[in-house]
């Protein structure tokens, strides 16, 4: 298991996702989405916008095009930059000591969060956002081992965007009154949750009227199982049932109460916003070139786009949520010395843990672990769930081999695996 999924899981709570069957869905206002989302995904993950790194034309390119939909749909402007109303700048510099402070001479990277709004001249708003940037040619951040290639970012983020352009314009056309909604598009959310972090720092809308923030990122891979993540159900009393309520999607939901996780809605809920962030999950594309149109699920994102529709026409009936603190789950995480290589089924809810994927070259290759294998005992620990398989892993040192039992096919098999 790459290390870096490791601390994904941990701290952030990362799960697994993939395809679709169609349901009956709710009636919203407006056209059939899929034009719009075919649209704005073929756009945002073109070669030509060359990964939409933070800092790149490739960004500034993605921008316009969300700026110009939001202007198109009669959102108000509400970033803070004059001459680009829509746009919320900020930079970061890039300290050439990564164990030290900037120095003067040190570089810095500007990037821009757009931001819309829809006013009803209500007390309350209702936050809406989803990241737009992504890898660029993968120099930070890819889990790709090849030469540099676009990472194009299909399903991270085009798909939130394109869900978050669909709730603008079906939203901005409700009858839906009670609230006003800020449609915000994140960029730095790959550097560090950079866009996020400037906004509740310098925010276009007093935080203390947020009711609640909702976060898209990656909602474009729904399996045919139709397996849904959803955390920070702990930020508000209200969030399970009425999760529970207006799911008339057959979503199997895999709900967890945390807060914190590796995307914006994390710097809301440090700032007592209720928050949910809806994700259909990590998959063997996720941080590589292959994450491309080609493999996203459009009916999928129209589905999660009215589940979250249906849930706003509940949630705006209450005037203001409370707010509640949840653990930060990131404080028991384990540490790693070592990688397994693999990419686990976060929402497999069987004895063990099942591999959802194999990185070519990694120890679990090199042992002939497959996908689909699902691991029960690891050097005569028992692995029932994903918290034992952890802790583990983290149990063992770089050169070391262990006895590994996995149950194929039905069957106990034993691998040697060397770290």
């Amino acid at each position: 298991m790459d290390i870096t999924l490791i601390k994904k899981y941990f701290l952030f709570l990362l799960l697994t996702l993939s395809f679709t069957t169609c349901t009956k869905r709710l009636a919203v206002p407006g056209e059939d989405p899929m034009q719009g989302f075919t649209m704005d995904i073929s756009y945002l993950a073109s070669d030509d916008l060359e990964g939409r790194e933070t800092g790149t034309d490739g960004e500034s390119k993605a921008a316009a095009h969300i700026k110009d939909r939001f202007k198109n749909l009669g959102l108000t402007a509400l970033g803070d930059d004059k001459k680009e109303p829509y746009y919320q700048y900020f930079s970061k510099k890039i300290s050439s000591n990564p164990h030290g402070t900037p120095l003067p001479d040190d570089p810095s990277i500007t990037g821009r969060n757009v931001i819309g709004l829809h006013n009803n001249n209500a007390k309350n708003t209702i936050v809406i956002g989803a990241h737009y940037d992504h890898l660029g040619y993968g120099k930070e951040g890819s889990l790709y081992t090849g030469e540099p290639a676009i990472h194009n970012g299909a399903d991270d983020n085009a798909s939130g965007i394109a869900a978050l352009l669909y709730l603008a314009e079906v939203l901005s056309k409700s009858d839906i009154k009670s609230c006003n909604f800020l449609f915000i598009a994140f960029s730095g959310e790959e550097k560090g949750l950079w866009g996020s972090n400037y906004f509740i720092n310098h925010p276009t809308v007093d935080i203390s009227t947020m009711n609640f923030m909702i976060n898209m990122d990656m909602v474009g891979r729904l399996d045919k199982d139709r397996r849904l993540a959803i955390s920070g159900i702990g930020t508000s009393p209200v969030w399970k049932e009425l999760l529970e309520k207006t799911n008339k999607y057959k979503f199997k939901l895999k709900l967890t109460e945390s807060g914190v996780g590796p995307s914006d809605h994390t710097s809301f809920y440090l700032n007592d916003v209720p928050v949910l962030h809806f994700f259909t999950g990590q998959h063997a594309d996720y941080h590589k070139p292959s994450d491309d149109i080609a493999l996203i699920n459009f009916s999928g994102i129209r589905d999660v786009s009215h589940y979250i529709y249906a849930l706003i026409l509940e949630v705006s009936k209450i005037e203001k949520l409370a707010f509640t603190k949840t653990k930060d789950e990131s404080s028991d995480a384990p540490k790693f010395t070592v990688t397994l290589g693999v990419i686990p089924d976060y929402l497999y809810d069987g004895k063990g843990m099942r591999i959802d994927g194999v990185r070519e070259g990694k120890p679990a290759h090199k042992a002939d672990l497959q996908k689909g294998d699902i691991v029960i005992t690891m050097d005569n620990q028992d692995i029932s769930d994903m918290m034992s398989y952890m802790k583990a892993l983290s149990s063992f040192k770089a050169g070391q081999t262990v006895k590994i039992t996995i149950i194929r096919n039905g069957k106990n098999i034993e691998k040697m695996v060397s770290f």
